[in-house]
């Protein structure tokens, strides 16, 4: 590993939280499997044995702090709980928020496919840091890693991955990144009364992020914070099978709208 690499490295463990006894771990866990195919580097091995580590880990770790957080939860609630933690989009989205993207190594091929955006790739990333951690200091100081991850969202009243609260999901990520809290209006209305539709956007300082309809203002402005993640690459957030939200309005969804 060269130095730069290595400085770059220990500025991640400052934003995970803890330090590496042996860095190569860390960075075998942001090593794409195409950085190995591509490139002539035979001390290098990709990343997928610690993402397969790293989810075993993570759904322990997170099973264990949900019952320590709800010991009267049901089993089934834990376990709905504990599915919407460890899913793909969440731990992109925790993924993000570390920052993990601007660490990983592509081969060329992924770099222009825009890997480093891939919420799959992210969250793979995610479990393979929690992995590597694992395999440096064992279950003790995972669970602690975890726990600091997660601990803003295991509040029953602060828990936007278990609905589609769009809106707080984004005020979370927008005050994190750049210390702005999202503001939104209502820019118009459309259609009969009893089939009125809202439009609303969301802008986070003086950018507008994303706009959307919804039968209500507030529908209208999840919908705008929907499409805001979205463009935020913080993508299926709340959603079983990612899609790409729309900014249309529904009943202009089959006529032809000679005012757009």
């Amino acid at each position: 590993m060269d130095e730069e690499r290595l400085v770059s490295l220990r500025e991640l463990e400052e934003r995970l939280g803890y330090q590496f006894k042996e860095t190569v771990w860390l960075d075998r866990a942001l090593t794409h499997t195409s950085f190995i195919h591509q490139t002539n580097t035979p001390n290098k091995v990709s990343n997928e044995v610690l993402e397969f580590l790293g989810d075993a880990v993570l759904n322990l770790a997170v099973s264990h702090l949900l019952l320590k957080e709800f010991p009267e939860a049901q089993e089934g609630t834990l376990s709905m709980w504990r599915s919407h933690l460890v899913k793909r989009s969440s731990l992109a989205f925790f993924s993000k928020q570390l920052r993990l993207d601007q660490y990983l190594l592509f081969g060329k091929s992924e770099i222009l496919d825009g890997g480093a955006k891939k919420a799959s790739i992210l969250a793979n990333a995610y479990e393979a840091v929690i992995g590597a951690i694992y395999m440096d200091s064992g279950y003790d100081q995972a669970l602690d890693i975890v726990r600091n991850h997660l601990e803003p969202y295991l509040g029953s009243d602060n828990f936007p991955f278990l609905s589609n609260d769009y809106k707080s999901l984004l005020q979370k990520f927008s005050q994190k990144a750049d210390g702005l809290t999202p503001q939104y209006h209502v820019l118009k209305e459309s259609g009969p009364e009893h089939e009125k539709q809202f439009q609303a956007s969301v802008m986070i300082g003086e950018e507008i992020k994303g706009t959307g309809w919804g039968g209500s203002k507030k529908q209208a402005e999840q919908e705008a914070a929907r499409n805001a993640l979205w463009k935020l690459e913080i993508q299926s957030v709340g959603e079983a099978s990612p899609r790409e939200p729309s900014e249309k309005n529904p009943n202009d969804q089959n006529t032809n709208d000679p005012s757009e």
